[in-house]
């Protein structure tokens, strides 16, 4: 590493303007270098100023409503980039600093093609167009694991990828021009084990090979363990405490990063009762989208996203579905709520569902609901939260007037640690976690008998995962509600579920009770992904392609 600092924060702070409540500082007092070959993570809990910190970097922050207290500096190779003219900025973002954002769905235009988004940095900076621009694209999707599918998903739009493809074709983006720094907030959130592995070993590579220097913002403290030199632990705006990893994670000073430390999902689901009720149950699967292709579009092929899937599913129980991105799912569990269209036969509480339609499937939502994985994306921005957790409520007519749905509202917020006394802001006014919870809130507020959970914990830290799969457990226990908990985090499902299914390209891999596939997995592939998860060194583990 060089002696002089590539990145240097010295004394930032962020202050927001409220309407008619003056300014709220989210960001006092920041101050960190960062040199050249360095991995410098900055951890702690949604809400802490982790996002608002990394966003100051490049004055990606929403300008006026956010400004920085006179002495805010951030200074990239010599130059202050506070205050920095837009001309200025914009040879920086996306050249010299680059920055994969938490939320890819979000982030991406649902209007352009892959091939246009991550050729679009490639033109702008580097002039590439045509064949030249095409193949560089090709070759950064193989990079961060796309493989074989890399040429077959450059017509694809976004909505067309699983959430951890997302996330990969954002990495390939922020990749494209060999940035100086790269800024990663959260870039593993949305990924599964095996891939997360994988582009952590890729971004190692790629440091070691350009000298690049990585600020990393996770809540993850076993990646922070695995990838950074050194470490900052937020809280509420401020450092609290910072140095190297092991000497931080060996012997913490400060109480709120011992905190950190201990909060991880704990314990096991509890013993059920073998003779409770089927409450959903799918037998033979299969959703097939059409592959088209040539002038008059015609279909060339199928993806076949579930291939013949059977599942049964008792009433205060947890099916935990895991898998890699694209293996399937988030499409199965869409198909038993009838999100998506597919062959075979859906039952729910005995009676075939699939061939409903209309009033009578609109009746079934309220028994039937869904947290969906980016939060963001599913809350409406027009509505206050009072209003997104109200909406089924007042859909399916439950309560007498407003004043008792208000109540009702009041009841989730508070089940799922959501302050209801804020209620009436907007979703853009929460971190990504609180988001989370909100959309949890949402779906729990109806006391639905099927719960859809699709990647419910991926953006939360390790604290806030702990109280949700403990709130899950309770409510579980006290309503008798049965899970589909879809996720990637191995950890949080081997908490919640009683028994698990283990998907690869739509098909069943394994499928056995929890107990049996974590404590003695079969299939290669299975092994593959316990390893991946519970490892704790990230280079030992190889990817299983069958």
């Amino acid at each position: 590493m060089n002696d002089g600092p590539v990145l240097s924060v010295r004394d930032l702070g962020v202050d927001f303007a409220l309407p008619g409540r003056g300014k709220n500082a989210a960001v006092t007092g920041v101050s960190f270098d960062l040199h050249r070959g360095e991995t410098l993570a900055l951890v702690g809990e949604s809400g802490s100023g982790k996002s608002v910190t990394a966003l100051s970097i490049l004055q990606l922050l929403p300008y006026p409503v956010a400004s920085h207290p006179a002495g805010s500096s951030v200074r990239f190779a010599g130059r202050e980039l506070v205050g920095a003219s837009e001309a200025e900025l914009r040879t920086v973002r996306g050249n010299r600093i680059a920055m994969i954002f938490q939320e890819p769905m979000t982030s991406l235009n649902p209007l352009h093609t892959i091939e246009k988004q991550v050729g679009e940095a490639l033109t702008i900076h580097k002039g590439l167009t045509g064949t030249a621009a095409r193949e560089r694209v090709v070759e950064l999707l193989k990079l961060v694991g796309l493989g074989a599918q890399a040429e077959s998903r450059l017509d694809a739009f976004p909505h067309q990828l699983s959430g951890g493809q997302r996330q990969r074709v954002m990495i390939a983006m922020a990749l494209a021009n060999e940035p100086d720094i790269l800024i990663a907030d959260e870039p593993t959130t949305a990924v599964d084990v095996t891939i997360q592995a994988q582009l952590l070993k890729l971004l190692r590579e790629l440091q070691q090979k350009l000298g690049m220097a990585i600020l990393f913002i996770t809540h993850d403290l076993g990646i922070v363990r695995k990838l950074a030199n050194r470490v900052c632990v937020m809280s509420r705006g401020r450092i609290v405490e910072h140095g190297p990893v092991a000497e931080v994670f060996e012997a913490p000073k400060h109480e709120y990063t011992r905190h950190l430390l201990a909060a991880e999902p704990r314990g096991r689901p509890p013993t059920r009762q073998g003779d409770a009720p089927v409450v959903a149950s799918a037998s033979d699967i299969r959703v097939w989208f059409p592959i088209r292709s040539g002038l008059l579009r015609r279909t060339t092929g199928y993806v076949k996203a579930v291939d013949g899937v059977s599942i049964e599913l008792q009433a205060g129980h947890t099916l935990g579905i895991v898998g890699e991105s694209g293996s399937g799912k988030t499409t199965l569990g869409l198909a038993m709520l009838r999100l998506v269209g597919s062959k075979g036969t859906i039952r729910f509480e005995g009676r075939t569902i699939d061939s409903l339609r209309g009033q009578a499937l609109r009746d079934l939502r309220r028994e039937m609901q869904i947290v969906f994985q980016d939060p963001y994306g599913s809350l409406s921005p027009r509505m206050s939260v009072a209003e997104i957790v109200a909406e089924g409520l007042k859909i399916h007519g439950i309560g007498r007037d407003a004043a008792e749905r208000d109540e009702t509202v009041v009841r989730a917020l508070e089940e799922v640690r959501i302050d209801p006394a804020t209620r009436h802001r907007y979703p853009h006014e929460f971190s990504g976690g609180q988001r989370q919870r909100i959309a949890i809130a949402r779906a729990l507020v109806l006391k639905p008998k099927l719960l859809v959970l699709d990647e419910p914990t991926s953006a939360l830290d390790m604290s806030v995962q702990a109280q949700i799969v403990d709130l899950l457990r309770e409510l579980q226990s006290r309503h008798g509600l049965a899970y589909v908990f879809i996720s990637h985090d191995l950890k949080v499902v081997r908490a919640l579920a009683d028994d698990v299914l283990v998907l690869k390209d739509g098909h069943v891999v394994e499928q056995g009770t929890a107990a049996r596939i974590f404590e003695a997995p079969e299939a290669p592939y299975t092994r593959a992904l316990m390893a991946a998860a519970f490892s704790h060194e990230v280079a030992d583990i190889r990817e299983v392609r069958q």
